[in-house]
């Protein structure tokens, strides 16, 4: 006897406003004919504060393009390695009891797993309790990314870390990785369930396409060539090297355009300033997601970057599919899976992380290549052929087709 999947529960630390595109997912399955119920905190990501409007006793119910959305109470993360543990671990608490007193009956569990890991706990508590069907959707590799983040290295901290993770792995019915890497990493931890685990990476939501002729008040129209990069600036994007690569393109038409905010950019701009480069940097707050293709059309080449870690190596970034639904021209520096997605699309340069030099040299290159053009085109054809958002949903339910048969 088979069980239709009509309702789906999703678990996310971080949704709407927040921007992040289990948004878009989410609105899609709905349009899709599924019931979407999204478990998640109070919004407080990137800045570390409660959004305008949200709060312990404010907006804990809401209703977001025809899902509904349950926000249980969470510390806000503030600034400091303190907040962010007592954030993540306050989710976790109030999903313990979420869980346990709710009478809210879904088909399905989805977890949506960037940092923290532990906020899949809450998903795979309830689908215990309910017996029902439990995916999880890894963005972010843990115990690697606390030893990344944090610093952290010592086996009495991580262990412990990657039991739980095991523990979670082990009791998800199936598990989605955005890279190839990934799945071969995951399945190294449950050698025994390595089925289980598909690679199934994302999609950029239809607003990312090309912006022919685009001008925008923001980015000065002065003839330089421009390197965007968008997104989060923190820690892991390695963003320092930009202003050691600018100050070898000193006296060069090179500007770079930062699009975002982060814990780490006061100190981006603090280097910036040390190196006497300001002149180069176009800084530009937080944008909404939709406004992101006008001011990639606005500049010649978009920027991916990461620290020198091996972890890295074997990550797509979102940015990444992003850039390319928006026929942008790709300047990388980065290994491993992003450096095969830019050579097959063969959609742009890439270079060694953490080498400035380097970098310098092939935005030169970059800004010289008669076939720009044609790596923004190929960028928007690999997209089409690998990244497509019908084509990925579509396999969505294919899945949700296969787990009602069993």
């Amino acid at each position: 006897m088979t069980k239709e999947i009509k309702h789906i529960l999703v678990v996310s630390q971080y949704f709407y406003p927040e921007s992040f595109r289990i948004n878009d997912m989410c609105a899609e399955w709905v349009k899709r004919g599924y019931k979407v119920t999204v478990l998640t905190g109070i919004p407080n990501y990137p800045d570390g504060k409660y959004f305008d409007g949200y709060g312990l006793t404010k907006k804990r119910r809401e209703k977001y393009m025809g899902m509904d959305i349950i926000r249980i109470p969470l510390i806000a993360r503030g600034h400091g390695s303190l907040g962010m543990v007592m954030n993540y671990l306050s989710f976790v608490v109030s999903g313990f009891f979420w869980k346990t007193f709710t009478s809210l009956k879904a088909d399905l569990v989805f977890i949506f797993e960037v940092s923290p890991m532990t906020q899949a706990l809450n998903g795979v508590w309830y689908a215990k309790r309910r017996n029902i069907p439990c995916w999880l959707y890894v963005q972010d590799l843990w115990p690697e990314n606390i030893e990344i983040v944090t610093g952290i290295h010592s086996p009495a901290v991580l262990k412990p870390v990657e039991n739980m993770v095991k523990s979670i792995y082990h009791r998800c019915d199936r598990i989605f990785a955005t890279s190839p890497s990934f799945v071969e990493m995951i399945r190294q931890r449950i050698p025994d369930e390595g089925d289980k685990v598909s690679y199934w990476p994302q999609y950029a939501e239809e607003f990312y396409r090309s912006v022919e002729n685009a001008k925008n008040e923001l980015i000065p129209d002065d003839g330089r060539f421009k390197v965007i990069f968008t997104g989060n600036v923190g820690q892991a994007q390695g963003l320092e090297i930009l202003p050691e690569a600018a100050k070898l393109l000193k006296g060069k038409e090179v500007c770079f355009v930062i699009v975002g905010d982060g814990r780490s950019k006061d100190a981006l701009v603090e280097k910036i300033n040390e190196y006497g480069v300001s002149d180069m940097f176009v800084m530009i707050p937080r944008q909404p997601a939709e406004n992101i293709p006008e001011l990639l059309g606005c500049c010649d080449a978009a920027f991916v970057s990461f620290m020198n870690n091996s972890l890295f190596a074997n990550t797509i970034p979102a940015k990444l599919q992003s850039y390319m639904a928006c026929g942008m021209p790709i300047l990388a520096c980065a290994t491993g899976e992003t450096e095969r997605v830019v050579s097959e699309a063969d959609c742009g340069k890439c270079c060694p992380i953490g080498d400035a030099e380097r970098l310098a040299e092939t935005v030169l290159s970059l800004a010289q290549d008669g076939r720009l053009n044609e790596y923004g085109k190929n960028a928007r054809e690999y997209f089409v052929s690998h990244f497509d958002k019908k084509m990925l949903l579509d396999i969505f339910d294919g899945y949700v087709r296969e787990e009602e048969k069993r």
